[in-house]
């Protein structure tokens, strides 16, 4: 079989790469926050570190932000959640794979009337885990829970998503292209570390 529609394949994904400009961590932390949706919300991303599957999200309750009760609206609630799993999946698995976002539920638990915090993990160990599951080119969905807390550690929504996963010579979006710096990421350089966080949990969903 001839590999020249392999080859251009790659060609093809490549091109895009170079076409959109790609970002590092430091200016991805720098494109998020300058990001119009985000300015108007208020939220930030506080703190990303790609390597250890990392980022930490926050938004200020403000006039642009508030609802007709003058609590957090729902919607920024979201949306400090919404695109992290996804990037930071990406950046864990590296080129060889295809992540996207499956679906999404949020449950509001209490008003929120300060400043709200989110804390989102995707450490080695569930990239290990992911490459394991995806091994027979199947897809595999993952399911992760985000609490998002107050100023003073109370629970105002959960975020509950649930992510595709494929290895993209299976896939049929082999073609995405990533703005991130994405390297290769052989699953014998990824070593385990313990997970300390209490607020992301992952669990399998049979396709």
């Amino acid at each position: 079989m001839s590999l020249f529609p392999k080859n251009l394949e790659i060609l093809n994904r490549k091109a895009k790469q170079y076409l959109m400009p790609i970002l590092t961590p430091h200016l991805l932390k720098l494109r998020i926050n300058t990001y119009a949706p985000y300015l108007g919300a208020g939220i930030k991303l506080e703190h990303l570190d790609t390597d250890q599957g990392l980022c930490v999200v926050s938004m200020g309750l403000t006039p642009f932000n508030k609802n007709i009760v003058g609590t957090q609206f729902g919607g920024s609630l979201y949306s400090m959640i919404d695109p992290f799993y996804m990037m930071l999946l990406m950046q864990q698995l590296g080129s060889n794979y295809v992540v996207w976002d499956k679906s999404s539920h949020i449950e509001f638990v209490a008003p929120g009337t300060s400043e709200v915090t989110a804390r989102i993990k995707v450490s080695s160990t569930e990239a290990t885990t992911i490459r394991k599951l995806a091994e027979s080119g199947e897809p595999v969905f993952r399911e992760y829970r985000t609490e998002i807390v107050d100023k003073n550690h109370k629970v105002i929504a959960i975020v509950t998503k649930t992510v595709y996963i494929r290895l993209r010579k299976h896939s049929k979006s082999k073609n995405q292209a990533s703005r991130l710096d994405l390297p290769e990421k052989p699953s014998s350089q990824i070593n385990s570390f313990e997970t300390n966080s209490t607020d992301t949990n992952s669990n399998e969903i049979t396709s």
